[in-house]
């Protein structure tokens, strides 16, 4: 989920410089192009059949790289199927797809909440049809979900469109106190934060190294330089992936000062210069969170989804910053010693381990990310 934020330091980096600095601040918005994010402006008033109601507010979910992998059908009165679009996956950074797991729990979390929130019980059944063989998903429904009517509803979900992932630096002179970090984690015992300056320290290192690892491998990073969209045409057609909207790319774009080959290219004066303002970000972190499971099934992402929904929803109530970092817990062959060193940091022996981690602060507000619409993620 970082990515998107360095490629927008590296993109607004490439037009000062090819611009002198003289075009900074012009052209915020792009005229005739909406930004797409009417989904969150619309959650629940758009429909009042309850699971397309409820499948409005699940549409929000965090989701790795903001693929937004999910695909459902209606199935009869009130049943759902969901699958993964298997096109939305991210076989560099993801190659066993455990992120867009996370995801999907996420996503089947959120729908719990807001069927709760109508008077509805939706009760999922994850992978109803067998595990998918292999070490990836596949095509076969990974939930069905029934809405039986009778619930209680979350008073977290009053935080559903106050959600973000912060991905700019936190103020440094404002420290998360432990009661705050208390809170965020409650009871949960899979679920553990940190303040300590030293180890706040190490883990800006260590994430910061992940980050590089991942850039400064060509493959990982053409996955997200394939991902892309530059200027609000682009982010208005394909509202997933890395937005670099806003009428200022649009016209640096069309006027061939920001594209997908000069962000490419590590020799480049957009990607040097890039890197510093990242850094800025990640040594603002004040404290962090993870979430442990004690093995990698994947019903153990499933849960972990959930978890982390729920926690970036109290972060929100909290009034906390979150942004989710979790470069060193991927499963590709460079990152295996920053892996192998964030376990033995956190003292986690296998088959346990970390499946997210999350640097905290308090930052500036943010907007929304895109989203495709509804209707887009329905299918017939």
């Amino acid at each position: 989920m970082k990515r998107r934020k360095f490629l927008k330091i590296m993109g607004a980096t490439s037009i000062v410089v090819a611009a002198g600095g003289g075009t900074a601040g012009y052209f915020l918005s792009e005229p005739g192009v909406d930004y797409p994010d009417e989904p969150w402006h619309t959650a629940g008033s758009l429909y009042q059949e309850p699971r397309m109601r409820a499948l409005s507010y699940a549409i929000l979910a965090p989701n790795p790289h903001n693929r937004q992998p999910w695909l459902v059908r209606l199935d009869g009165q009130m049943g759902i199927t969901l699958y993964c679009q298997l096109d939305r996956r991210l076989p560099e950074t993801d190659p066993y797809d455990r992120q867009i797991m996370i995801g999907l729990g996420c996503f089947g979390e959120l729908l719990r909440m807001a069927a709760a929130e109508d008077g509805y019980d939706a009760r999922i059944k994850w992978f109803p049809a067998g595990m998918p063989d292999g070490k990836r998903l596949n095509d076969l429904p990974v939930a069905q979900i029934e809405f039986i009517k009778g619930s209680t509803p979350d008073p977290l979900f009053k935080q559903v469109l106050n959600r973000r992932s912060t991905k700019e630096p936190f103020d440094t002179s404002r420290q998360v106190d432990e009661s705050t970090l208390a809170a965020l984690k409650g009871n949960d015992r899979n679920i553990q934060t940190a303040n300590d300056t030293q180890l706040v320290a190490k883990l800006r290192d260590l994430t910061m190294d992940a980050f590089m690892v991942e850039i400064e491998t060509a493959r990982t990073y053409k996955e997200s330089i394939d991902l892309m969209r530059i200027g609000n045409k682009a982010v208005a057609a394909n509202p997933d992936g890395i937005d670099l909207g806003g009428g200022f790319f649009s016209i640096m774009k069309n006027l061939g000062f920001t594209t997908h080959e000069k962000l490419a290219d590590p020799n480049s004066i957009a990607y040097k210069q890039g890197i510093p303002p990242f850094r800025d970000i990640m040594y603002s972190s004040m404290a962090y969170s993870w979430i442990t499971s004690s093995g990698n099934t994947r019903m153990d992402q499933v849960k972990v989804g959930a978890k982390y929904l729920i926690s970036n929803l109290k972060a929100a109530e909290l009034g906390l910053s979150m942004h989710p970092i979790s470069q060193a817990l991927q499963e590709y062959p460079e990152m295996l010693a920053l892996y192998r060193e964030l376990h033995e940091l956190m003292a986690i022996k296998s088959p346990g381990r970390i499946q997210m981690l999350a640097r905290l602060g308090y930052g500036p507000q943010v907007g929304f990310s895109p989203r495709w619409p509804l209707k887009t993620r329905v299918q017939s």
